[in-house]
């Protein structure tokens, strides 16, 4: 397995997606998702020019903290209230805000450190049950409350779609894009749009996402030890 080839692929991919949307490949944001990759074959792709990884676990992202620091670490996974103690100061940006309780502990926890936490509101664009997020019509009062509490800088909006054919998944980048869109017009100061993965990154792109969080495409077939 090459790593190093499979992201570079990745990369092509982006290239062409954003350029069939009109866009420069340098407003696309690739996340490589690390959950479960063994901390040497990060640091291999670090080494040669990548940044950005996204972990799922704090356990196990902690771990791979201490030994990769400079990384641009993405918290993507949800976050239990109790454990945003060991996020604090320690990852770029968060990905998966999506209650308000969790934002006033983030808020309480870097305020206290005099430091400002990225983030990105999860929608629950499928409106599924058993996933995390806001639901979709609820964004604007949503930000409007999260806006008014200190150290935590709103970036944007994320999804986890429902899991279907690429092609089927347009409806939901599309849904994204739009509440993306609007908040923008309403004059909140959001500029990230974080959807897609590995099976379906182009589609996204192509709707509209500027990050996209890309796991198996790179690492290949995930072996789960939880």
């Amino acid at each position: 397995m090459n790593d190093l080839n499979n992201i570079k692929t990745v990369e092509d991919n982006i290239k062409a997606a954003a350029f069939k949307s009109g866009r420069l490949p340098e407003e696309i944001e690739l996340v490589a998702v690390s959950k479960t990759i063994a901390a040497d074959r990060i640091k291999n792709l670090f080494d040669n020019g990548y940044h950005s990884f996204g972990e799922n676990y704090v356990q196990e992202f902690t771990k791979k903290q201490e030994g990769i620091p400079q990384i641009n670490w993405h918290f993507i996974g949800q976050l239990q209230t109790n454990k945003v103690k060991y996020i604090v100061n320690k990852i770029y940006m968060l990905h998966s805000l999506d209650r308000y309780s969790l934002a006033q502990e983030i808020s309480k926890r870097y305020a206290a450190t005099g430091e400002t936490i990225k983030a990105l509101i999860q929608v629950n664009i499928g409106k599924e049950e058993q996933k995390g997020g806001i639901a979709p019509e609820s964004l604007i009062e949503f930000l409007d409350k999260v806006m008014e509490l200190k150290s935590i800088e709103i970036c944007g909006i994320m999804c986890i779609h429902p899991f279907k054919e690429p092609e089927e998944c347009r409806r939901y980048f599309v849904e994204m894009y739009n509440l993306f869109q609007n908040a923008k017009d309403r004059g909140y100061p959001i500029n990230n749009l974080s959807m897609g993965m590995s099976n379906d990154y182009v589609q996204a792109i192509e709707e509209g996402a500027t990050i996209v969080r890309v796991g198996s495409a790179i690492f290949g077939h995930r072996i789960y030890y939880r």
